[in-house]
Formats: structure tokens, C-alpha cells, sequence
């Protein structure tokens, strides 16, 4: 016997120049049973989109929003490792990243510095700011094609390099990040997951991992440019945050920072070179209230904009994929 998902017919999409896929919802009656019975054709668009924004499904509060999440990903994961707070509304249901409104997440693929991310991001929103604050997306194989080819060759060498250092004052503590307090589990955590560690006389925590910058998509074999060397980078910060957050806490204290897989420094020119070149491949649609959207996390990076007024969007994340699954272009062994 078919199931209802499985069964489900494709949904018509519309397309536009520089706007992320668009699925057009009218009259569904209950969100989390209409979710539930396109899950097949929603996955489907993703397939061929990258992502999908569902507007006019509608849900009407963060319970609501919940069950239509869960029933587009039955079995959403935990985040581990995380670099900024969120808040759980249950058990795999998140906020968006506490980040300050006025600063935009720069283009990222969720959790690329981990070995197993997460194959889809689900976002819903509940309320939508009334200037700015998209999540805007932004086609990896594009951004890959659009790199200097000597640049791409060397990170597939090499691999990129991301340093942490977990404190009280930014960013989240290591027990948030990891989930628990007990710095055994977290050094069991970091041996087996290839995150060279230490602890600090302050009791904070430093940590650098090595990973690929370029992997291929385990479904269709597309090569694409995923991690977060240009978000997490200092260059990408405000100037006048990196500024004082230098002068409190030293260069090698920075609560994040990338580097080349070798630990040479990546240069601001670097930096502001790959953010060009998302800008120039990005597709955005304001959020309205009620809106989903679906991301293929591998296929498409994806950013929030700077905004204004109360935003509240929801996100799930689904369906993990192991790094190694992924053909990375470099050894990521630590």
C-alpha cells in the first residue's frame, strides 16, 4: 500500500529571477496535516530548487509551527557545537541564532564545521520584521564556479581550519555547545569527532578543527563550495566588534576564527572576496508571517539580513549526512 506522502503529487512552484522557488498555498485547512501530506512533493522541489518557500500555509503560533515541522522531518536533530544561543520551544524545535539584528549572518551551511550536518534546514515564520531580515540562499555549485580557481585548489588541498574559544561572555559556554557539564564527555566528544582541545586555567575551553571546504553531493554528484570560512572569520565582523573583542581577548581568543587548513591567516581580501561572490549568486523573498521554507543545506548556503522590528522564525534541522559520505576534497582526520 502507497502512503499519503508517498503518493503525493508534485506541487506547482513559481520561479523568478534572484527569488528563492516559490509553492503557493490556498484554503490547506490544518498546516500540520497539509505538511504531513506533501512531505514527498516538498522533498521533491528541493530535489530540483535547492529551496522552497511555502507561503500561505500559515501556521499560527510556535505550537502550530512545531507539528508542521516535525512532520516535514519526523526526526529532527539535536545541535551540537553550536556558536550562538537559541531557544528550544521542544525537543528539536529552535529559534533562530541570537545575533544582533543590526549585523547580517553571512552566507554559512549549517553546521559544516561538524561531521554530520544536517541535510535540510526547515525555518518558519511566526512574525516578520517590517524592514529587512531575510534568510536569503545561495547556490554552492555557483559560488564554487565563481571562486579563483588557485584559491579553490588550495582549500581542496588543505581543507579550512576553525578555532573556538568557548567563555562566559560570548557567544555560548562549551556546556551549551556540547550539551553537558562534565569535561570528560566533552573531551570523549572532541576524540572521537577529530577536534584537537584544551582547557584553559580560567576553566574555559579552546578547540580547532580541520575540515573539507569543497565536498560532493552524496545524491546527484554535484561539487560544491560548503563550510563557513567566510562567517566565521573575523574580517566578516563589524570592525569596530573585532576591534574590542582583539583588544579584550587577544587574536588567539577570538570566540571564533578560520584560518587555512594549514593555519596560515586568511586575508581580509580573502574574505571579502568569497562574501562578493555570495552577494552576486544570492536569492532573497521577505519573510511574511506564516511562511516556511525548505533548504537543502549541502546544496544552498544560507544568511539572515540585518533588520528592524520583532522577528521570530523557527528552525528545524533534518536528515543528517556524514562528512565522509560527501567525497571531502581534503583529509579531515584533525
Amino acid at each position: 500500500m502507497v502512503s499519503p506522502i508517498d503518493a503525493s503529487a508534485d506541487l506547482d512552484v513559481d520561479v523568478e529571477e534572484g527569488r528563492p522557488a516559490i509553492v503557493r498555498v490556498a484554503g490547506a485547512g490544518d498546516p500540520a496535516v497539509w505538511a504531513a501530506g506533501h512531505r514527498g512533493a516538498l522533498r521533491r522541489a528541493v530535489a530540483r530548487h535547492g529551496a522552497v518557500m511555502v507561503r500561505g500555509l500559515g501556521p499560527r503560533d510556535a505550537a502550530e509551527a512545531g507539528r508542521v515541522l516535525r512532520n516535514l522531518v519526523p526526526e529532527p536533530m539535536a545541535e551540537r557545537e553550536a556558536f550562538a544561543p537559541r531557544q528550544t520551544y521542544e525537543q528539536g524545535v529552535y529559534s533562530s541564532s541570537k545575533w544582533p539584528s543590526d549585523q547580517p549572518m553571512c552566507m554559512h551551511h549549517e553546521l559544516s564545521y561538524t561531521l554530520e550536518s544536517p541535510g535540510m534546514m526547515l525555518f518558519a515564520c511566526l512574525s516578520a520584521p517590517p524592514r529587512g531580515g531575510a534568510t536569503a540562499v545561495a547556490e554552492a555549485s555557483r559560488v564554487l564556479a565563481a571562486l579563483p580557481v588557485d584559491l579553490v585548489e588550495r582549500f581542496e588541498r588543505e581543507g579550512w581550519l576553525i578555532t573556538r574559544s568557548y567563555n562566559d561572555e560570548i557567544g555560548v559556554p562549551w556546556q551549551e555547545a556540547f550539551g553537558t557539564s562534565d569535561m570528560a564527555e566533552v573531551e570523549s566528544y572532541c576524540a572521537a569527532n577529530r577536534i584537537t582541545f584544551e582547557w584553559t586555567p580560567d576553566g574555559g575551553l579552546r578547540t580547532s578543527q580541520r575540515r573539507p571546504a569543497v565536498i560532493t553531493h552524496p545524491e546527484h554528484g554535484q561539487r560544491l563550495w560548503f563550510n563557513q570560512i567566510a562567517f566565521l572569520n573575523e574580517w566578516t565582523m563589524a570592525s569596530e566588534v573585532r576591534e574590542y573583542l582583539v583588544d579584550i581577548y587577544g587574536r588567539d581568543g577570538l570566540p571564533f576564527n578560520t584560518r587555512f587548513g594549514d593555519g596560515d591567516e586568511i586575508g581580509e581580501d580573502v574574505v571579502q572576496l568569497i562574501n562578493k561572490i555570495y552577494d552576486s549568486v544570492t536569492l532573497r523573498e521577505p519573510w511574511r508571517a506564516g511562511d516556511l521554507m525548505l533548504v537543502d543545506n549541502l546544496r544552498m548556503a544560507h544568511s539572515r539580513e540585518p533588520f528592524e522590528g520583532p522577528r521570530e522564525v523557527l528552525v528545524v534541522m533534518g536528515y543528517p549526512v556524514s562528512l565522509d559520505a560527501c567525497s571531502p576534497s581534503a583529509d579531515v582526520a584533525g
